[in-house]
């Protein structure tokens, strides 16, 4: 599989990073190449992409991949209907409905950015929707620190244009039936960006800062060099829970 391109302090890495900082730097030795489950994942929202702007009456070409399945399909659909609806329901005349957008929170995380699947903005409202095709870890929107920098980035592109007062954040994960939303005021991401993202990044940037084990080692490419893995024994790598803004 060929290696992918993503920022050091990636989103989709942040549980990792934050917990351990320095394991940013190490998992750079360690090329982060594709998978079938990150192409499959990739073939998904392609669909779902599509099926959006069909929907907005967009034109756009339906995507082709190897993944193509009646599953596919149908989880896709139904993503694009949850949207729409969502969309519908919202109480603000025209809100604005955004796909796959480039997310910028180098303020907080030296070069960090990501692709937001779906932002969807009213006047007070910001509400930031992402897709995981996923089945093997179950996502939860609450804490989630992806999430949370998604709802950073979206903040600094549309804050201007209105007046947020709240964000949403939806994990949409059909295949493990699972839809879940987070919804908190908007000074809570900027003042944990502030107060707790912001130091770990520049520690994590860095190199620095103490290797910490915990169920964000799952994924991490640098188990093979990590100081921790090498002094203990597999069995004392515990599972670790905790709430990244606290």
């Amino acid at each position: 599989m060929p290696p992918l391109n993503h920022a050091v302090l990636s989103a989709s890495s942040s549980h990792r990073w934050l917990h351990c900082p320095p394991s940013a730097q190490l998992e750079k030795r360690f090329p982060n190449r594709s998978s079938t489950a990150t192409e499959e994942g990739t073939a998904a929202h392609a669909l779902c992409e599509y099926k959006l702007q069909k929907a907005m009456k967009q034109p756009y070409s339906r995507p082709q991949s190897v993944y193509d399945c009646p599953e596919m399909e149908q989880h896709t659909t139904a993503y694009a209907e949850w949207v729409l609806r969502t969309l519908q329901a919202e109480k603000h005349a025209a809100p604005l409905l955004q796909m796959e957008q480039r997310l910028d929170f180098s303020r907080w995380v030296p070069e960090g950015f990501g692709t937001g699947d779906c932002l969807i903005l009213t006047e007070e409202q910001l509400h930031i929707i992402d897709f995981k095709y996923g089945i093997g870890v179950l996502v939860e929107a609450e804490y989630n620190t992806q999430m949370m920098l998604y709802a950073l980035g979206a903040l600094e592109l549309y804050d201007c244009l209105c007046d947020v007062k709240n964000v949403s954040m939806t994990i949409y994960q059909p295949r493990r039936d699972n839809i879940c939303t987070w919804t908190i005021p908007k000074s809570e991401p900027l003042t944990w960006a502030e107060t707790k993202l912001k130091p770990k990044a520049e520690l994590a940037a860095a190199g620095k800062g103490v290797f910490c084990s915990g169920d964000w080692c799952r994924f991490c490419r640098a188990k093979p060099v990590c100081p921790l893995k090498r002094s203990a024994p597999e069995d004392e790598f515990q599972p670790i829970t905790s709430a990244p803004l606290g």
